[in-house]
């Protein structure tokens, strides 16, 4: 339940903070302020916990670090294991890995994102479409889901659990297992492990289908609403294929415009950090990227399942590939902006995910026997795979002796920052500008923020000083006596 804390900003502004942001994966806080007639004058995502994993890996020998990074969550490990991995095949001069190797990786992904999403959706979002935004905040979560919707509760956690089976089958854990080694794979996949994942996986695919059609049916009802509800116009950011398809592994990057235009396309993710940049902002820990030939203005983009449809021309999977075609038909030959169009978006991607898991488990190279292959030492190595959240960047650089010299890591969460803080201004601006605040109003900032499934614990990483802000409360009156502000160039100052 979220705590509702109203302090004087100023003589005419007070501040409404939303603290903690409920059924997201992290904590972070938003923060409204309003004039006296309640209209809204800013409004800002904050994310208050910081991890600091880029500096605290300096020195650390670069073989380390698949299993290291992993540590950053506990939801979406995978997707940071393989993003090493990849950076790290660079260093050792694996540039291609064998067949078995990479699809065995791939399976592993693709495990990852569906259990992802099925939790996403299932466990924390569900209740925003089954239930009214205003429904009582003690019933709205999953609790009431199992109540209320048991058999779509059962669907979610056999979902999950699917998933997870095949990351344990692969890495040895459900969670923070080990399935990489420099160059390719450390384990084959028996026969036994392969007719194990097959066995209920078609009841899988039923279940997505399932679940895409309650996310069709839930459109439907009230287009208008979804089309407008926290959307903003923006640019686009994802991998595809060499021929355009979807893929969550591998790929060149893409980055179209809100008008559907190709800023670049089949990029060499090697180049990445020549094109994206980052800001940092006094307010928060997580950083703010965009692509820097249109500055941070105009420069910002979205990621994950609606960039990723928006931005690749098919699906390689039939039945995710249909689904596609009836999602995009909804924009008539227009990108779809509608940020709660994230669900449907996901939900794709889950039936694309356990798709492409079958047509992997009947690979005649998924067992094979060859693992693993090197190269020519490199001192430089970026990594970049398509996270359920979204594309996922770690860079790193090595000295001689093999020790970690620098790393930057640019999480799928902090690519949509910016676009987060967009939509919780559209819709502060929109549903909330003028009006008594309630806690099921204030619900409606959190449904905008949940749409982009933020991983909140991923995303905390600055570049130099952190920035802080440390208020003095009167502890009878509430009133804040002072208010120290140090600012992310390392400056301090009195806000008061």
């Amino acid at each position: 339940m979220n705590t509702l804390e109203t302090v004087a900003e100023s003589e005419t502004l007070q501040r409404i903070a939303i603290d903690p942001i409920s059924r997201v994966e992290g904590h972070g806080k938003v923060t409204l302020l309003l004039d006296e007639n309640h209209h809204i004058r800013q409004a800002r995502l904050h994310i208050v916990e910081f991890r600091g994993f880029e500096k605290f890996i300096q020195g650390r020998p670069y073989w380390e670090l698949p299993i290291v990074v992993q540590r950053l969550c506990g939801i979406c490990p995978v997707s940071h294991h393989l993003a090493a991995a990849k950076a790290i095949d660079q260093l050792v001069g694996a540039r291609e890995l064998t067949p078995t190797a990479e699809k065995i990786r791939r399976l592993l992904h693709l495990g990852q994102t569906l259990q992802s999403h099925a939790v996403h959706f299932f466990h924390l979002a569900s209740p925003d479409f089954l239930f009214d935004f205003d429904d009582p905040v003690a019933h709205r979560n999953i609790a009431g889901v199992m109540a209320d919707y048991p058999d779509i509760a059962r669907q979610g956690v056999l979902l999950r659990k699917y998933g997870q089976e095949v990351i344990r089958v692969i890495s040895g854990k459900r969670v923070h297992g080990v399935a990489t080694v420099p160059g390719g794979v450390n384990k084959a996949l028996t026969t036994a492990e392969r007719d194990y994942l097959l066995t209920d996986l078609d009841q899988m695919i039923e279940w997505t289908q399932e679940v895409i059609k309650l996310m069709r049916q839930a459109f439907e009802r009230n287009p208008a609403y979804f089309t407008y509800f926290a959307t903003i116009r923006s640019n686009y950011l994802s991998l595809v294929r060499a021929d355009g398809a979807l893929d969550l592994y591998h790929g060149g990057l893409r980055a179209k415009n809100r008008r559907g235009g190709m800023i670049f396309d089949h990029l060499d993710y090697q180049r990445s950090f020549q094109v994206i940049h980052e800001q940092v902002k006094s307010w928060s820990y997580m950083k703010f990227p965009f692509i820097h030939s249109l500055g941070p203005d105009k420069g910002w983009y979205r990621v994950g399942p609606l960039a990723r449809i928006n931005n690749c021309d098919f699906i390689p999977t039939p039945l995710a590939e249909e689904e596609r075609r009836q999602f995009m038909a909804m924009g008539q030959g227009q990108l779809i902006h509608a940020t709660l169009a994230y669900h449907w978006a996901r939900m794709i991607e889950l039936l694309y995910s356990a798709e492409a898991i079958k047509e992997l488990l009947h690979d005649p190279d998924i067992l094979g026997g060859e693992l693993v292959v090197r190269g020519e030492m490199a001192q430089e190595g970026i990594g970049v795979v398509e996270a359920p959240r979204g594309t996922l960047f770690h860079h790193y650089r090595i000295n001689e002796d093999g020790l970690i010299e620098k790393a930057n890591l640019i999480v799928s969460t902090t690519n949509n920052n910016q676009a987060m803080n967009e939509s919780i201004r559209q819709v502060a601006e929109r549903y909330l500008d003028g009006k008594e605040l309630t806690e099921p109003l204030l619900n409606q900032i959190e449904v905008a923020v949940r749409a982009y499934d933020p991983c909140l614990s991923c995303a905390t990483h600055a570049l130099g000083q952190m920035p802080l802000y440390v208020e003095l409360v009167d502890e009878e009156s509430g009133a804040i006596v002072d208010c120290l502000v140090r600012d992310a160039d390392g400056t301090f100052r009195n806000r008061l």
